[in-house]
């Protein structure tokens, strides 16, 4: 096992030789599979000698050059984990969890290639939005059926322990609520060792900046807009909505407002490094890692909402924060229900309006993965649901009658996942 942290100048020479490794997989992927699909091009110029391609051909054409980019990033990120694990000497603990990972999604099979299949082929899914010049500066979007009018719009940053999320991961939520009339816009950043947490909170940052100023192009309002996170998304997220505060806070110039999120919905997440960093250690994401992920642990007050919120120097910015709701399971080993308690007692501290909400005996993912799979009522969805729609009578009276959610795996496999589940 390493003892001390890779410097961060190797990660990001290390971070460039995957990148352009990245580039030739990900063309590689797209040209093979546009001979496939009759969709090859040349530099910059596709063919034109052929008359226009019928409808259906140009669905083909738009699943192959966006299962080329989820293959190659896929890719990207399962040959990026193995590397980095094998550079830090990470060994047995690791190898098991993954191993662990792997029958905890094949479990989960059955609603995830639903889930997949919607993915792909639903026209309510705008795949890989660019939003800035990084290369996974980019997010989905889940448009509801019928747009006929602004609608309400939930901007999720996904988990993933810093190193492997990826924007797909929120597609559940966000094919549900778009069944409720609700935009999402899934936002994708740069993961360690592409990035390290500032770059993740600056890649986060600008996709909201991107969904605040042009979502009404996509029948958003943008007088309705939530922000959203979980595990690892809910700890860079409120990490953005806290610096966004400071800066306006102190009258720096900005190119979106706090005031233009109605509401910030975290769900097991931490936000206190000074309090995660042994037990992540402890749980096999190695303090090594981890401090490499933070930028040392000089940074540690900078990344941590709960420690910033306190500093008085900040307590401007605590009065231009929306309403946040924290949602945690008492059975979280991964990020103990107690990183929620103490955000909650922090902000209130300082006169902001914060609750967090415990569901008891909820393990990590059972409130991200299990319990919408699984279908029918989910307390969760509905409270959420109910915030972003309360004062819209015709929406309240929509959501009362929508029929139940659609059970996506059977019960046995649930409860065999969670089981055996890593987190």
């Amino acid at each position: 096992m390493a003892s001390m942290s890779p410097p961060i100048h190797d990660l990001r020479q290390y971070d460039e030789t995957a990148t352009h490794f990245y580039l030739d997989v990900r063309c590689l992927i797209c040209r093979f599979l546009g001979f496939i699909f009759g969709t090859e091009t040349f530099g910059n110029q596709q063919q034109q000698q052929f008359p226009r391609k019928p409808e259906n051909m140009e669905r083909q054409s738009s699943f192959s050059r966006d299962f080329g980019h989820a293959a190659a990033e896929t890719y990207l990120i399962t040959r990026l984990t193995f590397t980095l694990l094998r550079y830090l000497g990470v060994g047995y603990r690791w190898y098991t969890r993954l191993v662990a990972l792997a029958c905890y999604a094949l479990l989960l099979m059955p609603g995830f290639l639903q889930v997949a299949y919607c993915y792909f082929f639903s026209s309510q899914v705008r795949r890989s939005i660019v939003y800035g010049d990084q290369p996974r500066n980019r997010f989905d979007l889940y448009l509801p059926a019928n747009i006929n009018g602004p609608k309400p719009v939930v901007v999720f940053v996904t988990g993933g322990a810093w190193i492997i999320g990826y924007k797909a991961w929120g597609s559940l939520l966000g094919l549900q609520l778009a069944e409720r009339d609700i935009i999402v816009a899934c936002v994708d950043y740069r993961n360690f060792p592409q990035g390290t947490i500032s770059d993740m909170v600056k890649d986060v940052s600008q996709g909201i900046s991107f969904v605040c100023n042009l979502i009404d192009r996509f029948g958003g309002d943008p007088n309705r807009i939530y922000l959203m996170g979980q595990s690892a998304g809910a700890h860079i997220s409120a990490c953005v909505l806290l610096e966004q505060a400071i800066k306006e806070s102190r009258g720096e110039s900005t190119t979106w407002s706090v005031s233009q999120i109605k509401a910030y919905f975290g769900l097991s997440g931490g936000y206190n490094l000074f309090n995660l960093v042994d037990h992540f250690h402890n749980r096999g994401l190695y303090r090594s890692i981890f401090l490499s992920i933070m930028e040392g642990e000089e940074s540690f007050e900078q990344f941590s909402p709960e420690v910033r919120i306190k500093d008085p120097r900040n307590r401007e910015a605590a009065s231009l924060l929306p309403p946040i709701k924290l949602f945690h399971g008492t059975s979280d080993y991964s990020i103990p229900s107690d990183a929620s308690i103490n955000l909650v007692e922090a902000l209130k501290g300082v006169g902001a309006e914060a609750e967090v909400i415990l569901y008891e005996g909820k393990s990590h993912t059972d409130l991200f993965l299990q319990d919408p799979l699984r279908g029918g009522k989910d307390d969760l969805f509905d409270h959420v649901v109910s915030v972003i729609h309360a004062g819209d009578e015709e929406a309240l009276a929509k959501d009362a009658s929508a029929p139940p959610r659609k059970r996506l795996v059977p019960e046995i496999l649930l409860r065999l996942a969670r089981h055996i589940s890593p987190f």
